[in-house]
């Protein structure tokens, strides 16, 4: 009954407050007791509480205790102490309706988005295509939306009660509240079985809680699988390129051996010294074979098509992610200059991420002993493409070295890291080339524009051992 007072109307509330009124004073009016009836305006103030402001209620209770003195007088000695009385009482008791009303609708208010809230979370849940777990702290699942039962390869509504340790065993051995006081949120990722022992990767991300019922194990766990698959086919295809390249470099290097020893060979059979030696004869034989086989040239096997056309500038911004982490790590400052609109370009995106990585590296290793470490990149138009300009302020190359040939003397490693580069750039119709005349070290990548490789694929692939 007093929760539906809150629903009625300020006009309802009023009428019946009135009527009320009206029906007390008529009764203190025409009865005559030895006790005053002042105190039955309670009643209509609680109504007039719950749709009136403050100042109204208080106004409502001096009219109320105004009607009480006149019709219902008391002796002159007693009459103001008793009208302060009911005033109080008639003030506090619509001043306190006018606070319960106000709490009740702020509640429900709260309560209303509160639901809301609610349902939009379980509708997140329910439609969210990662699997949301939530745990008991011996691994008991609980809850788990319909794509964890996807994910586990079970019928929707039967992963209650079972065990996550079953599919996911990372999960069912992480410390619970009973065991340890600290609070996990963190990620991982780990390998996890279908209910038909089928293995999957998963990225999972967890946190622990407490509960009045018990520590508790909330997760999100999303499949990589196939980006796995992807990433290590990607790999590979690096692997192949670059191992082609390389071979082409070693063959490029026996080619040249092979050419001198080959002059000196054919000068001694024109001397005839050795001529009818059969030791000399099969050294001319075996050094003939060696140079056939170095001389294959390693042509591209497959060219840059129209398919092939990438957006460079989601490919910068995946590498100033990569960039940034490493400059913090070696406080170097990175000047990052590239316009927000970029053309589309044709290139493979591992392999241009592998040149940029490569520069990079080599910039981070220059600047070790610099004091103003600085790492700059920009991005211009050609006229027939784009052009990167990576630069850093190193001491940089000296004029004499030559930075882009294979198996150099006095390298760090192999000396086939710019040569790589250079090659994955001509791969797709682009160039890597050195600016001495620019401070510091600066690479200049030049990308042909889909357009305008697509004007030139007709052209004959060149020999990646140029």
């Amino acid at each position: 009954m007093i929760r539906r007072l809150f629903h009625w109307s300020a006009r309802a509330a009023v009428a019946y407050a009135a009527v009320l009124i009206l029906l007390i004073a008529i009764t203190d009016w025409r009865v005559e007791i030895n006790a005053t009836l002042g105190f039955l305006y309670i009643f209509p103030l609680v109504l007039l509480g719950t749709v009136l402001e403050w100042w109204q209620v208080l106004l409502a209770a001096f009219f109320c205790t105004l009607l009480s003195d006149r019709l219902d007088p008391f002796p002159m000695e007693m009459e103001l102490a008793r009208d302060v009385l009911i005033f109080l009482t008639l003030a506090v008791t619509g001043m306190l309706s006018l606070s319960l009303t106000k709490s009740y609708h702020r509640e429900k208010k709260g309560l209303a988005v509160q639901q809301a809230a609610e349902e939009q979370l379980k509708f997140l849940i329910e439609s969210s295509p990662a699997a949301i777990l939530t745990m008991t702290a011996d691994g008991e699942i609980l809850l788990g939306n319909p794509a964890a039962h996807r994910l586990l390869g079970v019928t929707n509504g039967s992963l209650s009660g079972k065990s996550i340790a079953r599919y996911i065993p990372a999960l069912g051995s992480i410390p619970s509240g009973n065991e340890t006081t600290k609070i996990f949120r963190t990620e991982m990722q780990t390998r996890g079985q279908r209910d038909n022992g089928e293995v999957f990767l998963a990225d999972v991300f967890f946190s622990t809680y407490s509960t009045p019922a018990g520590p508790r194990l909330a997760a999100m766990a999303v499949d990589t699988s196939e980006h796995l698959r992807e990433r290590e086919e990607a790999s590979l295809q690096q692997l192949l390129a670059g191992s082609r390249i390389l071979v082409a470099a070693v063959s490029h290097e026996i080619r040249n051996v092979c050419g001198a020893i080959g002059v000196m060979h054919e000068n001694l059979v024109r001397k005839g010294s050795l001529k009818g030696d059969q030791d000399f004869e099969a050294l001319g034989s075996l050094v003939e074979t060696l140079s056939k086989i170095a001389s294959l040239e390693l042509k591209r096997s497959v060219g840059v098509s129209e398919s092939s056309s990438m957006d460079l500038g989601e490919a910068l911004t995946d590498f100033r992610i990569v960039l940034e982490q490493m400059c913090e790590e070696s406080d170097i400052q990175l000047r990052w200059n590239v316009p927000e609109k970029l053309a589309l370009i044709q290139a493979d995106r591992h392999s241009l991420m592998q040149v940029l990585l490569n520069l990079a590296k080599n910039s981070q290793r220059a600047l070790e002993p610099v004091t103003q470490k600085v790492i700059e990149l920009s991005v211009a138009p050609r006229t027939d493409g784009v052009a990167i300009r990576f630069t850093d302020t190193g001491p940089g190359i000296p004029s004499d070295q030559k930075i882009f040939q294979p198996l150099q003397k006095g390298a760090d490693a192999t000396g086939l890291g710019l040569y790589l580069s250079r090659a994955f750039m001509r791969s797709f119709r682009g160039d890597l080339r050195h600016d001495p005349r620019h401070p510091g070290c600066s690479f200049v990548l030049e990308l042909a524009t889909a357009t305008e490789l697509a004007q030139g694929n007709d052209a004959t692939p060149t020999s990646l051992t140029a």
